[in-house]
């Protein structure tokens, strides 16, 4: 105890016997809110600043235990560790302000505790204010990555569509756009949901205001939380300095896109179901509750009702998604999409220039099955664009397992009357046909297909067919 009495004040006879009517007053002409708590947790002492800047009145406070008031206070850890904490940002719950400081302890003259003071002013506005400057920030810093990570534009001037199912499902997008409602765009990988979100936060009321986009997948498991809630300083090790914002954050008074919803694991849907039906959340390591406003638009490529009767995914946050269901058909249910969308696609690969495909290309490309939908279209594309030699894609440009096994003449009319071909195709159909009937049983398929196991064989290698059986 004698180590603390070292370090008090030196002060000259004449302020010992300063009255204690001339104490307070000085204390009252501070520019800081000042409180005296003493070791029972009781407050004792607050200063005019405190009552007049904060609109506090003196009954509301004064004689009443500081737990019951702030249960959070750091004056409560100062009064068990009797350290002092200096300049640390505080969320005042009962105040609503956030406050900045120091909380001291106090020792009598004999050197024994005695309780503490607390110092600070409020500082909401100038948090607000580099809050706001933060999150100009990281979204400045969030669209330059997306321009980083973008090599081709990944949504089209006009949506692209001329099969009827397809144009139905754009006709229920169009009508929820400029709702608030929460929409879950259903699909195969690769169809289109992501284009799809943006077209409605573009026909939205919301469209002068951030898309934040997030791959659930994408993200490990241990930072999803962070990602999208933020997080606080000091909130764990490597945490940054000041804390920062998550997606969901940056998307208020927007919408926040969160894409491969399905692959979230349970305990991080529950998370997220709190802060849809809140319209709030707390960062990581934080207190202080952040209201939002923005819409949300779900994606996935799985069966959520599946799911959720196997029990990994929440019934209660799939009624809270699917409020609108939108379901995009993949490219092979919609082929007559293909011959537009080859020709968007060619146009921005190449601007300027009247880049074609050829009929043998064209054929080639209606009949393929597009298991990776738009997407696998537009890389093909891509492809045949950087490789051809002349303004129409022919068959050599395309990726190698495009290429016909049989090859086709593209100069004239691409052999359509030669029965030699057509043959080869027909029996190249046959197989597929029954190898998918036998679901890959070779020898089911030779008995189906009426021949011997040696020409089956030599057929399955005659036309590329070894990986389609098992």
């Amino acid at each position: 105890m004698a180590e603390k009495t070292r370090h008090r004040s030196i002060i000259t006879p004449d302020l010992i016997g300063m009255d204690m009517e001339l104490l307070l007053n000085v204390l009252d002409n501070v520019q800081n809110a000042i409180l005296i708590i003493d070791q029972n947790e009781t407050i004792v002492y607050i200063n005019r600043e405190y009552t007049t800047r904060l609109g506090i009145s003196p009954e509301k406070v004064l004689g009443k235990s500081l737990r019951e008031i702030e249960p959070k206070a750091l004056a409560l850890k100062v009064l068990k560790t009797r350290e002092p904490i200096c300049d640390v940002v505080e969320y005042v719950e009962s105040l609503k302000i956030n406050a900045i400081g120091v909380t001291l302890p106090l020792y009598n003259k004999q050197g024994d505790f005695w309780g503490v003071t607390s110092m600070f002013n409020n500082v909401t506005e100038l948090i607000r204010i580099s809050e706001d400057l933060k999150r100009t920030k990281e979204m400045t810093d969030y669209l330059q990555e997306q321009l980083r990570d973008e090599q081709l534009p990944q949504s089209f001037q006009e949506y692209v569509c001329v099969n009827n199912e397809h144009k139905k499902t754009l006709q229920l997008a169009a009508r929820v756009a400029p709702t608030d409602s929460t929409v879950l765009i259903l699909g195969e990988s690769g169809v289109g949901k992501e284009v799809m979100a943006k077209t409605i936060h573009n026909a939205s009321k919301r469209s002068t205001n951030p898309l934040i986009k997030v791959n659930c997948a994408s993200i490990p498991e241990n930072l999803l939380e962070s990602e999208l809630f933020g997080y606080e300083e000091g909130a764990f090790t490597g945490a940054r300095k000041g804390g920062k914002m998550g997606k969901f954050e940056l998307a208020n008074n927007g919408t926040i896109f969160l894409d491969e919803i399905g692959d979230m694991s349970f305990n991080m849907q529950a998370k997220l179901l709190r802060v849809l039906q809140e319209r709030e959340l707390e960062r990581v390591g934080g207190t202080r509750s952040i209201p939002l406003n923005i819409r949300v638009i779900t994606a996935t490529n799985r069966d959520l009702k599946a799911m959720i009767d196997a029990g990994t995914f929440r019934g209660d946050l799939y009624y809270r998604l699917n409020v609108i269901s939108l379901t995009i058909p993949s490219l092979r249910e919609r082929r007559e999409d293909i011959m537009p969308l080859v020709r968007v696609f060619l146009r921005r690969m190449s601007p300027g220039e009247k880049v074609t495909v050829s009929p043998s290309v064209m054929k080639i490309l209606q009949e393929y099955d597009w298991p990776g939908n738009v997407r696998e279209l537009q890389n093909v594309l891509e492809y045949a664009s950087v490789v051809r030699t002349a303004e129409t894609i022919v068959i050599k440009d395309l990726p190698q397992y495009l290429k016909p096994k049989l090859p086709i003449d593209e100069t004239g009319d691409s052999g359509r009357f030669n029965i030699k071909t057509a043959t080869a195709l027909l029996e190249r159909d046959y197989m597929i046909e029954a190898i998918k009937a036998c679901q890959g049983n070779k020898s089911l398929a030779i008995r189906e297909l009426g021949i011997s196991r040696r020409a089956f064989y030599e057929k399955l290698e005659k036309y590329g067919l070894v990986n389609l059986a098992e």
